[in-house]
């Protein structure tokens, strides 16, 4: 039995869709968006109705833009002979957001991943691969996610960049700034120990 109106159920099961999002936050969701304005309202289906109309890949990169190409591969403060390779959009927010990385970016929109059915043919690698033949892109950074997709991805692409010349290196992993050693797995260790640097 349903303890909520059709039209109700049916913006809660929409909530749920989402990812991260369990029932009690859809829940919240669905009577907040009962409880907006009628403006409120439209300016919320106008704003969801204009990133998807107006939202594309950046020919060059794969990254979301609203311009082709993006600000970051048009910018000419970017150094385009290193790029950053990461898995998905919210990656380059990540790193962006650092202000350390001065680079472009390569998005792959996901990762090798058998179990799944997810191959290389499955993520935007060809795009890379061409990006890298005109001879001007001196090193590829693998900033895929540390896990056994991430790794495996990293590898292949690593794999097929070596032989053409091309430095490839991996970010870093290991014990976050704040954490305490004793609460760490092995494998976060290991590979702390794997990149360290001297100081």
């Amino acid at each position: 039995m349903s303890y909520y109106v059709a039209p109700l159920a049916r913006l809660i099961e929409e909530f749920e869709k989402m990812p991260g999002i369990g029932h009690k936050t859809a829940q919240r969701l669905a009577f907040h968006v009962l409880s907006l304005s009628p403006s409120a309202i439209a300016n919320l289906i106008d704003a969801i109705q204009g990133a998807k109309s107006r939202m594309t890949y950046c020919s060059v990169c794969q990254n979301l833009t609203d311009i082709n190409p993006c600000a970051v591969c048009s910018s000419e403060k970017r150094d385009a002979g290193t790029i950053c390779v990461v898995e998905n959009p919210r990656d380059v927010i990540a790193m962006e957001k650092t202000r350390e990385y001065n680079g472009v970016y390569h998005v792959l929109h996901g990762a090798i991943s058998p179990m799944e059915g997810i191959g290389p043919e499955d993520i935007r690698i060809k795009e890379l691969l061409n990006r890298v033949k005109d001879g001007n892109v001196k090193e590829v950074i693998m900033a895929t996610d540390p896990n056994i997709e991430g790794e495996a991805t990293a590898m292949y692409i690593s794999k097929l960049l070596k032989p053409l010349g091309i430095k490839v290196t991996r970010i870093a992993h290991g014990i976050p700034i704040g954490g305490d050693l004793e609460y760490a797995d092995e494998v976060t260790i290991t590979k702390a120990i794997e990149g360290r640097r001297e100081i």
